[in-house]
């Protein structure tokens, strides 16, 4: 197999891992309100199962850049994938609500691992075939959250039950990314002599990690909170509370395939500015309206803007000198997954105090810190490809 024709494979490989992950994440999002409902969750314990996944995430993001430089990306996406996805499959039938914190915790732990695999494996492909690529991977992310948030809305339709979903799509996905990590890239080329594989947030990357905490935090509310806030706040039934998240994530997914075009045309720091106002925009229509239907369009507004956000910074922590690839995007995501972390408590306090539609003001102040902070960043410099490398 020629080189060229094994990158084509390999980003084949990596738009079907990043699909993956998101009809993973699609599927637990629009089952937030299944868990509280199974085990008697209010907002603040549903905060804490939260709280425990992304203390799971920012702790293997410490070993991440060493683990992947020593297995390399395509071993770490199939064992982290395992454990994100079977983590998945048992939420809903354990025998006691205290078990749902450890077993989040790994499902934490294992996403984050999975994420960071593959975002390496794409940012390799994007320098060796010296395209962008990025956005189109995190457009599949996308599309996968709206298939796994849309097929929950379906199940809900023919009455089956929510462990069944959980449990029989886990493991069917858990299957698909052992078969999908076959194509990608058995290795990646060794990282230059005294590159860090993992490096502590400061100077540019702390800047970085801090926007990418805010753009985490917005998408983390979306994710998290939108199905609970259609059905809650807003009275709608589950099956169309869940399509409030397939609305977001739709947008998110369309936005994001063409985000690579866009980046080649547009300024990043334009793009950044200019999708969190329209998200901050958005967001203040859709809660004074206070309407499901203004719902469903203003969160799809929200994921237009919301969508190159994440990919325009992660792909700027993989250029910052002196660190590898998986370093930087772990790195930079070690301050951001801190916006995972913060969001739960945060939102599930607000809206223990007031009501939701309080608590997803966060986002609005979110965005703003994006618009403030991507002024103050390198944005838009394109890596040149190394001499010898394929086009």
């Amino acid at each position: 197999m020629t080189a060229p024709q094994q990158y084509a494979r390999a980003r084949w490989a990596t738009r079907a891992q990043f699909l993956h992950l998101g009809l993973i994440a699609g599927l637990f999002g629009a089952h937030v309100p299944s868990l509280a409902a199974r085990y008697a969750f209010d907002e603040q314990r549903i905060a804490v199962t939260l709280l425990a996944a992304t203390a799971g995430s920012v702790a293997m993001l410490l070993l991440a850049g060493r683990i992947i430089a020593r297995l390399g990306a395509r071993a770490v996406s199939v064992l982290a994938g395992s454990v994100f996805a079977l983590s998945l499959s048992v939420l809903l039938v354990l025998p006691s609500p205290w078990l749902v914190f450890p077993v989040m915790f790994c499902y934490g732990a294992g996403q984050s691992l999975y994420d960071i695999a593959i975002n390496a494996e794409g940012s390799m492909l994007e320098l060796l075939s010296g395209k962008a690529v990025m956005s189109g991977f995190h457009a599949m992310f996308s599309v996968g959250a709206m298939l796994g948030a849309g097929a929950a809305s379906l199940f809900f339709r023919q009455d089956i039950a929510p462990w069944v979903q959980l449990a029989s799509v886990g493991v069917v996905v858990a299957g698909l990314m052992v078969i999908s990590a076959r194509g990608m890239l058995p290795m990646h080329p060794p990282a230059d002599a005294g590159t860090a594989h993992f490096a502590w947030p400061r100077g540019l990357l702390l800047m970085i990690g801090l926007l990418i905490l805010s753009g985490m935090l917005a998408e983390g509310v979306m994710y998290n909170w939108s199905v609970l806030y259609v059905q809650q706040e807003l009275g709608a039934l589950p099956e169309r509370a869940a399509l409030a998240y397939v609305a977001f994530s739709g947008a998110t997914a369309a936005m994001r395939f063409a985000g690579d075009w866009v980046r080649a045309r547009v300024a990043e720091r334009t793009v950044v500015i200019a999708g969190a106002a329209l998200s901050a925009v958005a967001m203040s229509v859709t809660l004074l309206a206070h309407d499901a239907a203004a719902a469903m369009i203003g969160f799809a507004l929200v994921g237009i803007g919301l969508a190159t956000v994440v990919p325009i910074l992660y792909n700027a922590a993989t250029r910052v000198p002196g660190v590898s690839r998986a370093a930087g995007i772990a790195s930079a995501s070690s301050i951001g997954y801190v916006g995972f972390m913060i969001g739960p408590p945060i939102v599930g306090g607000i809206a223990h105090a007031a009501n939701l539609s309080w608590a997803l003001c966060t986002l609005i102040v979110a965005c703003a810190i994006l618009v403030f902070g991507a002024t103050r960043i390198p944005l838009g410099q394109r890596r040149a490809v190394p001499s010898g490398v394929p086009a």
